[in-house]
């Protein structure tokens, strides 16, 4: 009764306000430190990288945190606790972009956890555990094609072959990485020790519609889906299009998209979180008066359960070659992405959902959701425990200047956050 009541003294006594505010304007001035002049975008290992990486360990110093920049570039900000060799929890998420960004995804991830960590330092609180935030360097993989770098580095996931990639002006990894004041031969030594760390948190803009289809400021993640990614190619005839008969076509884009529509139908009767989507589709010789003789499209399946994900891919599999033999079309596949799907910790699930009835008084349903992009949050599954709590994306926008969020939304996720953190950190005190 004790611990419940100094965690709801703490949030009644939390100018979520004033943090919320701060915390938009915050994102707005990291969203100056672009390579683009007409939008933002922050890559991997560049200038504007630098400057972020600066600027968010200065509000951690702010904060009351000791700060450092790891062997990848995350920079890291910590908040010690009375017992200074005890585990940490990690709170984080990414600060670099896609071209043409938002300014939210990832980076108001980073920034509410400084925030919380300034009012527990405002306040002269501090826990038995530390708190330590990171944000990380490359989630997007926008400069070498390699996601989740900072992340991967951390749960011992990293691979010296990414040195020799190269980005679009022929720099290599291993030299951006000298050029930005790090040594390639250290890049391993990033890996965090699993029994130094309590778990990982990560808030983030849900990147999709359903909270707000359901009007919901907020969402508990179950978990983030697995996917599957490969490349179907259908070779038929090419041909003229003004001399050869209907009845005598071996039309590969013809027969590609009856397969794109039947992936949509199979996706649909199996409902549930699994999604399937044709994004890229490319005809040869692609002549307005040419049958096209070789068409090439991408499938992209993903599901929290893999072994249905899986089954699907089969059912694609099966119809697809049921369609390429009617229409007298060779078929060949090319599988190009396996990632298992990667679940959220049941016990910090409990503690989110605990903080949303106090801070919504029991008012507000309590939704649980997949997430069907990828983030940190499964590379860090690696090495510890984790959760996601999500915050309402208008329209569902993200990856596009027009991403935005509801400042109420923020404020009450904070407060949210806020609650679940001190629950969290009061309750294992005694353990």
């Amino acid at each position: 009764m004790g611990k419940e009541f100094m965690s709801q003294q703490l949030l009644s006594d939390f100018d979520s306000q004033s943090a919320c505010k701060r915390l938009l304007e915050r994102c707005d001035l990291l969203a100056g430190f672009s390579a683009l002049k007409d939008g933002v975008l922050r890559a991997y290992l560049t200038p504007e990288h630098q400057l972020a990486n600066q600027q968010v360990a200065d509000w951690m110093n702010a904060a009351g945190m000791s700060t450092w920049q790891d062997q990848v570039g995350n920079v890291w900000g910590r908040y010690e606790g009375n017992l200074p060799k005890a585990p940490a929890l990690i709170l984080g998420s990414h600060l670099d972009t896609v071209p043409y960004a938002g300014r939210y995804d990832g980076i108001l991830g980073v920034l509410s956890a400084i925030e919380l960590v300034s009012e527990l330092n405002e306040k002269h609180i501090r826990f038995d555990h530390a708190i330590e935030i990171v944000g990380f360097c490359d989630e997007e993989g926008t400069r070498f094609g390699t996601t989740l770098i900072g992340s991967k580095a951390l749960a011992g996931l990293w691979q010296d072959d990414w040195l020799s990639v190269t980005d679009e002006d022929g720099i290599s990894m291993a030299q951006a990485l000298k050029n930005f004041g790090l040594d390639p031969e250290q890049c391993a030594n990033a890996k965090l020790n699993s029994e130094k760390v309590l778990g990982f948190w990560e808030l983030h803009i849900e990147q999709g519609p359903v909270l707000e289809a359901e009007d919901l400021p907020v969402g508990i993640v179950t978990g983030i889906a697995g996917a599957r990614r490969a490349s179907i190619q259908l070779k038929g005839q090419a041909g003229h299009a003004g001399t050869t008969p209907m009845n005598l076509r071996r039309d590969s884009l013809c027969g590609a998209a009856e397969i794109t529509l039947a992936i949509e139908k199979i996706a649909n009767t199996v409902g549930g979180d699994l999604v399937a989507t044709v994004g890229q589709m490319f005809t040869k010789p692609g002549a307005v008066n040419v049958i096209s003789g070789q068409t090439l499209l991408s499938l992209d399946v993903r599901s929290q359960n893999d072994q249905l994900r899986d089954q699907v891919i089969e059912t694609i599999n099966d119809t697809s070659e049921v369609i390429a033999g009617r229409r007298n079309l060779e078929l060949s596949w090319s599988h190009t992405h396996r990632a298992a799907a990667v679940m959220c910790e049941q016990s910090f699930q409990e503690v989110f959902a605990q903080a949303i009835d106090t801070v919504f008084m029991s008012r507000l349903p309590i939704r649980y959701l997949p997430s069907g992009a990828g983030h940190d949050a499964m590379a860090m599954a690696e090495i510890c425990p984790m959760a996601m709590l999500f915050l309402r994306s208008p329209r569902g926008l993200s990856h596009h200047p027009d991403e935005s969020v509801i400042p109420e939304d923020v404020n009450a996720a904070l407060r949210v956050f806020f609650q679940s953190l001190t629950i969290y950190m009061t309750g294992i005190t005694s353990e």
